[in-house]
């Protein structure tokens, strides 16, 4: 019987039922399953001040203490790991699993499929993610990234209801429920039924061709511009808030900038410059734009 280590965090519960789901046909295979906790627990919901405080640290990739996971078998026919992004960047428990020794010794020489749930961007956190799996000597045969599909700023103001709050329901009863649709969670098994098909055949070459021909993935050009600029800003406030907040009153002050900043790019900056994009860049960049998002759509 075919050993998979099935491994992920979730802060708020979201990601364990997508991955619940797509683990429904495995059937035929040894599933261990592993949650990651951290020492100190990030709560959920957040608080906006703990939430905006944790950045710097994660864009860093700067590891947290994890509680020590004890794994059956020294050798897997397959991983799962499931991830959230958190400000473009894998979550710091993600983080901190990847750079830990014991998990790299798991990786090596090992098929490796990704399973992400998040807001609606994930291409940055791939990219540190493909980065550990290949230090490691692992080998990354598939992702799988389900978002939130509501328009960018729809999805802000639902994801921080939910985040602050607790709470997945509809924001003045108006707007949609936050987070990955449940119409998405529900049909991950399709995604599954592909990758165990590929485990029992012990075939992953084309795996994430087969993958891509649900027609489930997309990433939409307003979050591909996003996200090609966005990790920049955000190791350069990362870098900012380290060196001049050498004091909690000094990181505060800091940290309530890049939060405000944050907000006014989110809501004032970015539909301004997105509709200049679009309107003299974008129609004249089409190669270009489908050359990237190609490269993001695979594995390599």
């Amino acid at each position: 019987m075919k050993k998979v280590l099935v491994i992920n965090y979730s802060q708020s519960g979201q990601l364990n039922e997508i991955i619940d789901n797509f683990l429904l046909p495995f059937s035929s295979a040894e599933i261990e399953r592993k949650q990651i906790e951290t020492v100190k627990p990030f709560r959920f919901p957040w608080t906006s001040e703990v939430f905006y405080d944790t950045m710097p640290e994660c864009v860093n990739e700067e590891p947290v203490a994890l509680q020590p996971i004890q794994y059956a078998s020294g050798k897997y026919d397959l991983i799962i790991l499931g991830y959230q992004p958190w400000f473009l960047s894998p979550s710091l428990p993600i983080t901190s699993l990847l750079q830990d020794p014991v998990f790299q010794q798991k990786m090596k020489d090992t098929p490796i499929v990704t399973v992400i749930g998040g807001r609606n961007m994930w291409l940055n956190s791939q990219e540190s993610v493909k980065a550990y799996i290949k230090k490691a000597g692992g080998i990354l045969v598939g992702n799988v990234p389900l978002m939130d599909r509501e328009p960018n700023l729809i999805s802000v103001l639902t994801i921080f209801h939910w985040m602050l709050t607790g709470k997945k329901e509809r924001k003045w009863n108006l707007l949609p429920v936050p987070g990955v649709s449940q119409e998405d969670i529900t049909s991950a098994d399709r995604f599954g039924a592909i990758v165990h098909t590929g485990l029992v055949n012990n075939d992953f070459s084309d795996l994430q061709n087969k993958i891509l021909s649900l027609c489930l993935i997309n990433i939409p050009t307003d979050i591909w511009f996003i996200e090609m600029r966005g990790k920049k800003i955000f190791r350069i406030w990362a870098g900012l808030i380290k060196k001049k907040g050498t004091t909690p009153e000094k990181r505060k002050f800091f940290v309530n900038l890049f939060k405000y900043y944050l907000l006014i790019a989110l809501f004032v900056a970015s539909p301004i410059i997105l509709t200049v994009y679009f309107l003299l860049i974008a129609p004249f960049s089409q190669k270009s734009i489908k050359k990237s998002k190609e490269y993001y759509y695979g594995v390599s």
